[in-house]
This record gives C-alpha cells, structure tokens and sequence, in this order.
C-alpha cells in the first residue's frame, strides 16, 4: 500500500489517515507514505514533516515515509511536476497494489502522465468540494481517466456533497470517523494533570477548543462566545489549541483583542498551540466546542472530546449534529447561544455520562480500520495492474 499526502501538519484528517494506515499495517500490510511536501506554513505556523506526531508515529511503526521536498507557503498544489519528482512518485507507486490518497489534493501528482497505473481510494474528509481550488476537477479528471477505485467518505454529508457535485454514487463510500478507545476515555489522573499544570482549579468549568486557526473554524465566533461565558462564569476556563492557537499568531490576538479586550478575563483564556496529549486535554476538560461555519464532515474533536468525558457543543455544520444526538447539545451560531450552552453542558455533565459511555462502540477505532481493510481487499482481489499511465 501507498499513501500520498500532500503535507504533515496539523489537522483531523491527517490524524484519521495516519491511524487508519497504522491501524492497517497491524492487521498485516505492507505501507509506504509518500508526502508531496516536507514543510507547510500554515495558520502562522511553520511545520515541518519531520516534527510532526503523524509522521513520528508511522515511522516508528516501520512504514517508509519518504518526501518530494517542497515547501508549501499556503497555496494550492501546482500542476507542473518536475523529472526527478515524477521518477520519485513513480519509483513509490510501482511497488504498492494500492494508492490511498489523503483527500483529493494529491490528484494532481497522481494525474500525471506516465506514472504506473494502480487503483486509487480518494479518501474525503470535508464536506464543501466545490471549495477546495482545482481539487474536484482533480477528482473529476482522474474518475473519468479510470484511476479512481472508490472514494472514501468520513460522514454521510460528505457522501451527499460529493454525489450533488457530480460525483458517481457507487464509487462513495461511507466509513464513519473512529479513535483509540484505549486512548480516549475518562480519566482522573489525566484531569487532575491537566488542572495542576495549567493553575486550574480541580472544580472550575472548563471549555476546550480544539481546531486550527482557519476562517471555517470561525474563531471571531467562538471567541466571542468565550468571552460572553467567561463574564458570567467567574471560575471558567477556555483552552484554545491547534495550529496558529498561540500568541504568536497575531491574527488570534487581533480576535482575542476585540473580543475580550484587555480585562482580567484574558487570564482565564489559555493558548496551548499543537498538543500531543490531547486525551490529557480532552480529560481535563467539561465541554468541547466547535463553532465552524462550513467544511467539516466528521470532527474528531467532538468525537475525541466526547470519549473523554467532555460533553460536546457544536454549531450544526456537517455530521456534527448526528455525532452529538443524545450526547450533546447543537446550537445556532450566535455567541451568547453558544455560552448558555456551555453552561447547560457543564451543569448537565454527569447526566450526559450515561449516553457517552454507551457510544463507545460506534466511534471505535477498531470498527473504523476494519471497514477500510475490507474495502481494500475487495478492491484489491478485482484489480488489474497495467503498467503505465498512456500520455493524452
């Protein structure tokens, strides 16, 4: 198996794939990455390929993670490829008896003329083709040219967008978002941890906010709300973290600025940045919240947060209301909406217990990597490989 990224950098559909590539290779497969880009500046932060959680944990499973080179500065994927790129992206698909593309970025390197043929799985996490630059007529391109297998979907709205953009119905389909349960999960220990590292009290409200500073996200929105919350609840807290979720992004400080101005209760706004212990996080936290405006599918905050304990408060956007039913509470995006919410949520806590311990199976990591292993061996059993891609 292959799997093409066009970057490491942080971001939920990086971390679905990469576990789901780990997840592969204990059930016995052989797996290469192969990532367009070895550095990424974005959301005012420069990433590189080689700091990055994913890329750690796949090397330290064994699977070969090689990289183009480039540099992203935050524009799309040029179409241009030049020899050496080409012979490299070649040499990587010529071993593998399928392609798993993460999203439909790399298409445009996997489009190119002459490469080896191989079948394709296009796996999609958003929920807004028509967004995403060139990419869907990328897509597009590489169903008509026979490439594409199948087309993995991480939510029901993503299956629906894509079909709505002309996307053939039967080449979609539909594998839920999963986590390690193992991983995810109430924790003591790990909530006291937290609380004591960040000087919070073990009985104060806590907000977590997990998401990269992107205008989807809508930070000025969950911020507001923040600030509305954190006036009436004098012992709140509200963790931001994810990329550009750092002082040193001066566009979130901007944010922050007009929407709490400078009174105390920037005090009780912490930015912690890229996490690597976000169950610890998620742990240490009442509610998790998402306010995005277009573009998600399947959060895994919610879904993260939700296994820990967290009661989850989230804009209708995506599937979020199906993962939230009866688990959580879905709310219009207007800030002061969103912080009674917060409030029901941290009151309601305990009652929510129950319905969140009872999801546990559906959300489970275990389910999420069989149905992508047995995609794959179907795939894989009614494949042909021809050899090279025919110049047009």
């Amino acid at each position: 198996m292959l799997s093409v990224y066009d970057g490491f950098f942080s971001g939920g559909a990086r971390i679905v794939h990469s576990d789901v590539v780990l997840g592969l290779m204990e059930g016995g497969q052989h797996h290469q990455v192969l990532s367009i880009h070895g550095e990424v500046h974005r959301e005012a932060t420069r990433q590189r390929m080689e700091d990055d959680a994913c890329y750690r944990s796949l090397t330290a499973a064994g699977a070969g993670v090689t990289s183009l080179g480039r540099v992203q500065g935050g524009g799309r994927i040029p179409v241009t490829f030049n020899g050496p790129e080409l012979a490299e992206t070649a040499r990587a698909m010529a071993g593998a008896d399928v392609i798993l593309s993460l999203k439909e970025q790399p298409l445009a390197l996997l489009n190119q003329a002459g490469l080896p043929r191989r079948p394709v799985v296009v796996c999609l996490h958003r929920s807004d083709p028509e967004n995403q630059g060139s990419s869907l007529a990328d897509l597009k391109a590489a169903i008509a040219d026979g490439t594409v297998a199948a087309c993995v979907c991480c939510a029901e709205s993503t299956r629906a967008a894509y079909e709505a953009a002309g996307i053939p119905s039967d080449l979609l389909h539909v594998i839920p978002n999963g986590v390690d349960l193992f991983r995810f999960r109430p924790d003591p220990a790990r909530r006291l941890a937290l609380r004591t590292d960040l000087g919070i009290d073990h009985q104060a409200p806590v907000v977590v906010y997990a998401a990269r500073y992107d205008a989807m996200k809508n930070v000025p929105l969950f911020l507001r709300a923040a600030a509305a919350w954190l006036r009436r609840t004098p012992n709140g807290h509200v963790l931001m973290c994810g990329a550009g979720m750092t002082a040193a992004n001066p566009r979130l400080d901007a944010d922050i600025r007009a929407a709490l101005g400078h009174g105390h209760d920037r005090r009780r706004l912490h930015l912690l940045g890229v996490r690597g212990d976000m169950e610890t996080v998620y742990a240490g936290a009442d509610v998790v919240a998402l306010t995005s405006t277009w573009g998600e599918a399947a959060p895994l905050c919610l879904i993260e947060g939700m296994m820990c304990g967290a009661v989850p408060v989230t804009t209708d956007v995506g599937d979020s209301a199906a993962i939230v039913a009866g688990r959580g509470i879905v709310t219009a995006p207007h800030p002061e909406v969103i912080a009674r919410a917060w409030t029901t949520a941290v009151v309601d806590r305990a009652a929510y217990a129950p319905a969140l311990a009872a999801s546990r199976e559906l959300f489970s990591r275990t389910r999420m990597i069989a149905s992508y292993a047995a995609l794959i061996d179907r795939l894989h059993a009614g494949s042909a490989r021809p050899a090279l891609r025919e110049p047009h």
